[in-house]
C-alpha cells in the first residue's frame, strides 16, 4: 500500500475517532452536535475550539463546555472501535454529504435529529427502504399479540420489512411474526446491540440479526436507561413510510413513535380492540384524530398504495412494489410542486410554506414510492 494510501486510511481512522467521541459525551444530543459542526465545521475542530467559542453555540452550556473540553481523557472512542470489530459491530456514521454513497439509513438522514452514529449487527438492504413500523405496549393481551404476528406476516409476506423495538408484548410479536414469515425485520435497541434488553429476547436478538439487523445509538454494552426509549422512538419511525399501533394504553411508548412518525411525515395506522379494553385506548384515540383504522394487511397496504408491478429483490424472490400510490394530503402537496424537470427544493420549501424538514422527509418518503428522483443534494424531479 502507498504511503498516500495510508495516509488517507490514517485521516478516516483519526476522522472516526473524532466523531464518535463526540457523539458519545453525554448531552450531545442530535441537535447540539448539529449546532456544534455547523459552526466549527468538524469533530477535530470541535475538540480543538475554545472555551469562549463553544458557549457562543447554542445549547451548549458551561457544565457541557466541560465535557467536551475533557472528552479525549474520558472517552475512549478507541475502545469502542475495537470492540466493534472483536463483535463483527459496524458504525454507521451520519454523512456530512447527502449523496455521498453509505450503509446509513437514508431515511433517517432527513429527520430532523438524525443519531450521528448508529451502530449495527446484521445488515441493512436496499429493500429495507420498504418498510412498516409495528409497535405497540409492553403489557400486550392475547389479542394484541396475535394480531401483531398475523399483521407483521403478512406485509412480510408482500415484502415490507417489519421495524420495531425488540421490547415485550408486540414489538416481539410483530418481529416473531415478519420471521415465521420468512420477511426480514429491524430491531432497533434502547440498549446496547451487545446488551439485548429484554434479556430474555436474546434468541429472538439473534434470528433478527441473522435476517436483518440491530441498531442502536448508544454504545454496544450501554444499558437500557429510560430516556432512551423515547429517542430510540423517532428511529423506528424515522426508517419506516408508515408505523402501525396494535395495542397502546393512553400513556404509553408507542404513542409517542406515533407522534413522531406524523412529525416525520409519515404514516399512521391503528388496530381497534375491545371498547372496554385499558390497552385499546391509546389506539381507539389515534384513530378518532385521523389514523387509517386496520382489519388486515390490505388496509395498510391500500394507503401505501396498490401491490402493482412484480419486481426483484436482492436475494432473488419476487415481491410485489408499490407504484402509483394513495398519498395523504401533505404528500400531495409535496408532489404537486414537483415537475418533470429539476425543481429545487427551496422552491418547493417557499410554495408550500412547509417546514424545512418536514418537506425533506416527504420528498423522503416519494423517493421510496419511486414517484421522485433525485438529481442533486438540491434538486428532485418527478419520474
Amino acid at each position: 500500500m502507498c504511503d498516500a494510501e495510508n495516509n488517507s486510511n490514517d485521516q478516516a481512522h483519526r476522522d472516526l475517532v473524532d466523531m464518535l467521541r463526540l457523539c458519545l459525551i453525554p448531552g450531545v444530543g442530535p441537535r447540539i452536535r448539529q449546532e456544534l459542526l455547523t459552526r466549527f465545521g468538524s469533530p477535530r475542530a470541535v475538540f480543538d475550539a475554545g472555551r469562549s467559542d463553544l458557549r457562543e453555540v447554542k445549547g451548549v452550556g458551561s457544565k457541557l463546555i466541560e465535557k467536551i473540553t475533557a472528552a479525549e481523557e474520558t472517552i475512549d472512542a478507541e475502545a469502542e472501535i475495537a470492540l466493534c470489530r472483536q463483535h463483527g459491530i459496524e458504525i454507521l456514521i451520519h454523512p456530512d454529504d447527502e449523496e455521498a454513497e453509505s450503509d446509513y439509513p437514508r431515511m433517517l438522514r432527513e429527520i430532523h435529529d438524525p443519531p450521528g452514529v448508529l451502530f449495527m449487527r446484521g445488515n441493512l438492504k436496499t429493500d429495507d427502504r420498504l418498510a412498516i413500523g409495528i409497535v405497540g405496549t409492553r403489557h400486550a393481551t392475547q389479542y394484541g399479540r396475535r394480531q401483531a404476528e398475523r399483521l407483521a406476516a403478512s406485509l412480510a409476506r408482500a415484502g415490507y420489512t417489519i421495524i420495531s423495538g425488540l421490547a415485550r408484548g408486540i414489538d416481539g410479536a410483530a418481529q416473531r411474526g415478519a420471521l415465521e414469515a420468512g420477511g426480514r425485520t429491524i430491531g432497533v435497541l434502547a440498549s446496547g446491540v451487545l446488551n439485548v434488553y429484554p434479556p430474555e429476547h436474546e434468541k429472538l436478538a439473534e434470528a433478527v440479526i441473522a435476517k436483518g439487523a440491530l441498531l442502536s445509538e448508544s454504545p454496544p454494552r450501554a444499558e437500557p436507561l429510560a430516556g432512551a426509549f423515547p429517542q430510540r422512538n423517532r428511529l423506528i419511525s424515522g426508517m419506516s413510510l408508515g408505523v402501525l399501533v396494535v395495542e397502546a394504553p393512553e400513556r404509553s411508548g408507542a404513542l409517542i413513535t406515533a407522534r413522531h412518525a406524523m412529525e416525520q411525515g409519515r404514516e399512521v395506522f391503528a388496530v381497534p380492540g375491545q371498547v372496554d379494553c385499558r390497552a385499546a385506548r391509546g389506539c381507539h384515540r389515534l384513530i378518532r384524530d385521523g389514523a387509517k383504522l386496520v382489519e388486515s394487511a390490505d388496509d395498510v397496504l391500500e394507503e401505501l398504495g396498490p401491490l402493482v408491478e412484480p419486481a426483484p429483490r436482492e436475494d432473488g424472490q419476487t415481491v410485489h412494489h408499490p407504484a402509483e400510490l394513495k398519498l395523504n394530503d401533505l404528500e400531495q402537496k409535496v408532489l404537486a410542486e414537483i415537475g418533470t424537470e429539476a425543481t429545487s427544493i427551496d422552491e418547493i420549501i417557499g410554495k408550500t410554506e412547509l417546514p424545512v424538514q418536514r418537506v425533506l422527509s416527504t420528498i423522503s418518503v416519494l423517493e421510496m414510492r419511486h414517484l421522485v428522483r433525485r438529481l442533486s443534494g438540491t434538486t428532485v424531479a418527478r419520474k
